[in-house]
């Protein structure tokens, strides 16, 4: 039985009250209160613009749509991610060319975006894994000598900064999920910052069936024409309640996210047998999002492992269960084969996600500890 799980939305009576408020009054929708979680959200990360989306995978193929990104066209993408940071390529059309992660922290290896640009190659989209910053310096430059879009994936990376810039500011976009086990949760949704206006404005307009006037906007109801071919992509009021609460606090949440990985490491003996992802390698700043433990030798079987970690009470994740192109669709499609994307699989098959959220007390981090020194 899981007596710890790996994680576990932070919700306090300001969110409930906040939701109640929402119920009692006829808007659910078309709210001012979306609008008043897009302006928080801003000013945190340091960005010109935000807008919120029903979740991260919108978010992103928002972003391609709004970009004209077609099919024909093709992305470079990581191949160490979850599922969506590809599927949202796929739906516009537009080929995801894969790239191998790179062997320290499981973001896009930079040194092999070059030679899979082609003609066709229109953006590129890297993930910060597990809320360690990609080599922005360095992705961003090969876009400017190429003209391409860069799409930031900063799904687990609330928090991450590089040089004290917040990530999803170095490219043209950057897209936050707020699943329930992430750093702040609405139950469902997301959320798109951007320094470009028109880009943002394009997106207001799309993830709204392409009208090109809000509910609020609307001098008489009904009054509206549809500009683009649209979707229905908005976030209601009930999260965007939640998501003002929860971001007024996420300081807080980081800032216990990071002592907890920062005594979890002081706790656990260090063998040949694992290593751990570390974070806070100056310029870079972590968002603590897990402690990821890497098993080295290939003797140790990872599921024994984490059953053996899950009979001590302990919740366990893994990020990603395959590299992307591994999976069904994308190897049928596409005819990828194995052990083409290595340091990718090291991550998907070796290793083993550990809780660091807000809900563990100092108890639950010694067991954890302990477990982890007992079964390694």
């Amino acid at each position: 039985m899981i007596k710890i799980p790996f994680g576990r939305p932070d919700i306090t009576s300001n969110e409930i009250k906040s939701v109640v408020k929402v119920l009692k009054n006829p808007i659910l929708a078309h709210g001012p209160l979306s609008h008043k979680f897009e302006n928080f959200f801003a000013k945190y990360t340091g960005s010109k613009f935000a807008t919120t989306v029903s979740s991260c995978t919108a978010g992103m193929h928002l972003f391609y749509i709004a970009n004209e990104i077609k099919k024909g066209d093709e992305v470079i993408v990581t191949s160490q991610s979850h599922i969506s940071t590809a599927h949202s390529i796929s739906l516009t059309g537009a080929k995801p060319i894969f790239i191998d992660c790179n062997s320290i922290n499981g973001t896009i290896d930079v040194g092999k975006i070059e030679e899979k640009i082609t003609k066709k190659t229109k953006a590129i989209s890297l993930v910060h894994h597990l809320g360690n910053p990609a080599d922005m310096n360095t992705i961003t430059k090969i876009a400017k000598k190429y003209k391409l879009l860069v799409l930031e994936d900063c799904a687990t990376a609330l928090g991450a900064k590089i040089n004290k810039k917040h990530v999803g500011n170095f490219g043209d976009a950057g897209v936050f999920s707020f699943y329930p086990i992430k750093h702040i949760t609405t139950g469902e949704g997301g959320i798109i910052i951007s320094n470009n206006k028109k880009i943002i404005d394009k997106i207001n307009m799309l993830k709204a069936f392409g009208v090109n006037k809000s509910y609020l906007k609307r001098r008489v109801p009904g009054e509206y024409d549809a500009e683009y071919l649209g979707l229905n992509y908005r976030m209601n009021e009930i999260s965007a309640a939640i998501g003002i609460e929860q971001i007024k606090r996420f300081n807080k949440f980081l800032k216990i996210r990071k002592q907890n990985y920062n005594y979890l490491l002081s706790k656990i003996i260090k063998k040949k047998t694992f290593d751990i992802v570390k974070f806070n390698n100056k310029p870079y700043y972590g968002s603590y999002y897990c402690l990821c433990i890497i098993i080295k030798d290939k003797n140790i079987n990872r599921l024994d492992i984490i059953n053996k970690l899950n009979n001590e009470g302990i919740g366990t994740s893994i990020y990603y269960p395959k590299p992307i192109p591994e999976m069904k669709y994308y190897k049928k499609k596409y005819g990828y084969s194995s052990l083409k994307f290595k340091n990718a699989e090291k991550f998907s098959y070796r290793s083993i996600a550990m809780p660091l959220g807000t809900h563990l007390t100092k108890k639950n981090l010694n067991t954890i500890a302990k477990s982890i020194n007992k079964v390694l």
